[in-house]
């Protein structure tokens, strides 16, 4: 079940690319990249490490997509890899137990349940794209200790406006 927590700004360093569904890993594979590049500075991560929807627009296949990683406080990005913050503010937040190609339907369910209870999006939608403030998926588990994707955890956290 859906539920809306409030969160403070969260800093993170991250890697964005323009990506259709099915070249994905563009984004998805710089995960492990970022964890390295914050370890050889030093800096453990805050939390698990997130994708960012910044914008969709599935007729036309093209996604805005950031790789991100929380850090514990603000670090110097360096070339592709940049230094940003996750906007403060309420979040429709849902939990999901399983493999990560289940989250269509958890997202289909999430979007349908703030409508139902009214609640609007912090994205706007231009010509087909939809343009989103804060769009984000966290996974929790550590593919390095728990391989199987069917026992994957993931976060799905959107903000309200």
């Amino acid at each position: 079940m859906p539920q809306i927590v409030e969160f403070p700004e969260r800093p993170y360093i991250g890697i964005r690319k323009t990506i259709t569904m099915t070249s994905f890993n563009l984004v998805g594979d710089r995960i492990g990249e970022l964890i390295g590049w914050l370890a050889e500075r030093g800096v453990s991560p805050a939390d698990a490490p997130f994708f960012r929807y910044d914008s969709i627009n599935m007729a036309e296949d093209r996604l805005v997509v950031q790789a991100g990683v929380p850090v514990p406080a603000p670090v110097a990005g360096e070339g592709e890899i940049f230094a940003d913050v996750l906007p403060a503010g309420r979040y429709v937040t849902t939990s999901h137990h399983g493999h990560p190609d289940q989250l269509r339907d958890v997202i289909a369910g999430q979007l349908k349940w703030a409508e139902e209870q009214g609640l609007t999006w912090d994205m706007t939608e231009k010509d087909g794209t939809e343009h989103w403030g804060c769009r984000l998926e966290f996974y929790k588990t550590n593919p390095m200790v728990e391989p199987d994707l069917n026992n994957w955890d993931t976060d799905l956290q959107f903000r309200l406006a």
